[in-house]
């Protein structure tokens, strides 16, 4: 049985962006998952070479507003039961902290635009970041809630806005608060309608290139090593 990734979206403007380019550039089989709209027909765990969950304007405890939110937990509990490698962005990383049983809720104040994240000991140590001299990262940030991190886990990334940015669980599950897979399209549709959009372009347009390093790393590291 040849397995495939998985791209969970939850909405249809918070696609995998860089994510999905790399899986295409390296030949990776994948496919997409709507979650929004009819009814997600979930595949098979058995059949999922690695899983990665996207963003979305809804909360992980929104499940009466949201109903599929409670398929797609079960399924990311399976998953993590079964040991499939998992990369979280955003909604993505709090849904597998809530799966692994730590708390999900409001952080003490939005985090909206282009900011900085420090990278700890453990992830110079980590498969993930392997490689990466940085010790610190800009990252794309939008998100309203945060979440505790899981028994077991370590710290990856630290904020000062909100302290857990990401972490990794048994070598296996990686969650990231922020957007790595943000492209220029993307930000162009998510900041129309707000007056920052021309420095936020600004900003992608001079970081784009090293951007571009930091995530072909990251993939690649994900996607071949973990």
């Amino acid at each position: 049985m040849t397995k495939e990734v998985i791209i969970l979206q939850h909405v249809p403007n918070e696609g995998a962006g860089t994510i999905l380019d790399f899986l295409k550039e390296q030949g990776i089989s994948h496919r997409s998952v709507p979650l929004y709209g009819k009814r997600a027909a979930f595949p098979s765990v058995d059949a999922v070479r690695a899983l990665v969950v996207m963003g979305g304007p809804m909360n992980v405890y929104e499940e009466d507003q949201y109903p599929f939110l409670k398929e797609e937990d079960a399924f990311i509990r399976l998953a993590v039961r079964k040991k499939v490698p998992y990369l979280g962005i955003c909604l993505g990383a709090q849904l597998l902290a809530k799966a692994l049983g730590a708390k999900v809720y409001k952080a003490g104040a939005p985090e909206i635009g282009w900011g900085m994240v420090r990278l700890s000991a453990a992830a110079a140590k980590s498969p993930l970041f392997g490689g990466m001299a940085r010790s610190d990262l800009r990252a794309l940030q939008w998100h309203e809630d945060t979440f505790d991190l899981p028994e077991g886990a370590s710290a990856l990334a630290v904020g000062d806005v909100v302290p857990n940015q990401a972490y990794a669980v048994r070598g296996l599950f990686y969650g990231f608060q922020f957007h790595l897979e943000i492209n220029r399209a993307m930000l162009e549709d998510w900041f129309a309608k707000r007056p920052e959009l021309p420095a936020i372009l600004g900003e992608y347009d001079a970081y784009a290139p090293r951007l571009r390093q930091i995530t072909d790393r990251l993939y690649r590291n994900f996607f071949f090593r973990v």
